[in-house]
């Protein structure tokens, strides 16, 4: 566990000899041939490290952090405990792993576009059923093919060997975990936080979906940042929005219209930090590069995630944590480990998260270095990067299981949402002075204007 958190720390270029001590209580761990719960204290406990860093730089010392197991591990898989109702169901009905001719496949159809995209692909089916005879007679490889190249979302399944061969898994590897990019130079940001806070004042622009980067922007909103998600009309996400809008405002904004686009120019001027998860070439397509974004907002903390890296042949492919889970070996290699018939995925989606607290610890890292010198700074990751992490760090054979969840011992206070009451559990990393908290419960897309507050 500590050299996993060393090397995220490394990535990060956090100081290891000024850090503070970092305990893991707890044993036990998500069953999976892969490391999952030591990833989920690692990446937590990162973004603890970054925010005491971020502390120390304003003089207030933090000796000590932890960050439990077993909630580190519940909240790889969900925080929120509905009381009297629930959220939809995770998957689209058609969505899911089909045996090809010759291998497995994935297809990932939670959005209407994707499951049309798929569907025109595969002809007219109308259940699962169809959809596994239709499957059936392609190879997987000219599956996957196909349905990328009709704009839906698909991956074969690979081993590990297959792809450290494959042009994608090679271009992956030869990245950083944390691609950190210096940038021009301003004036020093002023720090309104405090130690309970330390991020209080602090605007951010949320630009992502489903959930790597609401991750990242909801521990931002735990350390006092204004957090606005923007979504465009009508995209909704309705499995996963009572978990992951905690602690924000979500307002729409359409990025194709020109009025919208001015609302989005000035948001973007006053943001401090700017997350985003679209596709290598997305934002520049809509006129947004680099260079724009630091016109529009000098100074800004850039910090963006795509699944399949940033280099390679694969860098603008649409993607999720379960597909790259297919494409990088990992669902091969659980398959393996259980001796099982079909493609074993990880018990949680652990590259969406641990990128989620990575790309956190990310931002909090280049606000440092603006409180610091006035330098504005960028940062990359990708969900495959993650998963090489998780790889390299190796598969394990036996751990004691967590203990299961009962009566709501986990739970620290009802949230009343939209949707009804529910218990949240408690955050799994503990500070002295600084705890996780929000200032708001989660609520719906689009719910508020697109505007920071004064």
């Amino acid at each position: 566990m500590p050299e996993l958190l060393a090397s995220f720390a490394h990535a990060l270029h956090l100081p290891l000899d000024d850090l503070p001590r970092v305990a893991f209580p707890g044993v036990g761990a998500l069953p999976s041939t892969f490391a999952v719960s030591d990833f989920a204290t690692a990446s937590i406990g990162v973004a603890g490290l970054a925010v005491a860093d971020l502390l120390r730089q304003q003089g207030h010392c933090v000796d000590s952090l932890s960050v439990d197991r077993r909630l580190a591990s519940f909240w790889f898989a969900n925080s929120l405990r509905p009381m009297g109702w629930a959220p939809p169901p995770a998957w689209d009905p058609i969505a899911g792993d089909y045996a090809s001719a010759d291998g497995w496949i994935r297809l990932h159809t939670n959005a209407p576009h994707h499951r049309a995209a798929a569907l025109r692909v595969l002809g007219d089916c109308a259940d699962r059923d169809s959809v596994a005879a239709a499957v059936s007679q392609w190879s997987g490889e000219a599956l996957e093919s196909a349905v990328i190249e009709a704009n839906g979302c698909a991956a074969q399944m690979r081993d590990l060997a297959q792809w450290a061969a494959h042009p994608q898994g090679q271009a992956v590897a030869e990245e950083a975990l944390i691609h950190r990019v210096p940038g021009p130079q301003q004036r020093p940001l002023a720090w309104h936080g405090n130690r309970g806070q330390p991020l209080a004042g602090i605007k951010v622009l949320d630009l992502t979906r489903i959930i790597a980067g609401p991750v990242a922007t909801r521990f931002l909103a735990s350390m006092g940042a204004d957090v606005l998600r923007i979504d465009p009309p009508g995209w909704e996400e309705p499995s996963v929005v009572a978990e992951l809008t905690l602690g924000k405002r979500c307002a729409r904004l359409d990025l194709h219209d020109s009025l919208d686009r001015l609302t989005f120019e000035r948001l973007l001027a006053q943001a401090d930090v700017f997350v985003h998860g679209y596709r290598a070439d997305a934002l520049e397509r809509l006129g947004y590069d680099h260079q724009r974004l630091q016109q529009l907002a000098p100074g800004l903390v850039d910090i963006s995630l795509n699944a399949y890296g940033w280099t390679g042949p694969w860098r603008n492919r649409r993607g999720f944590d379960s597909l790259v889970q297919m494409s990088s070996g990992i669902a091969a290699a659980g398959q393996q480990w259980r001796q099982a018939d079909a493609p074993v995925p990880l018990p949680v989606q652990a590259l969406d998260m641990a990128t989620g607290y990575l790309l956190a610890a990310a931002a909090i890292t280049g606000l440092r270095e603006r409180l610091a010198t006035g330098q504005a700074s960028s940062a990359r990751l990708s969900l495959a990067r993650t998963a090489k992490a998780l790889v390299d760090h190796g598969q394990v054979t036996t751990d004691l299981p967590l203990a299961a969840e009962t009566g709501g011992d986990l739970a620290s206070q009802i949230e009343h949402t939209p949707w009804g009451p529910a218990q949240r559990l408690t955050p799994p990393l503990q500070m002295p002075g600084t705890p996780m908290q929000w200032a708001c419960p989660a609520g719906e897309l689009g719910a508020s204007p697109a505007s920071f507050p004064n």
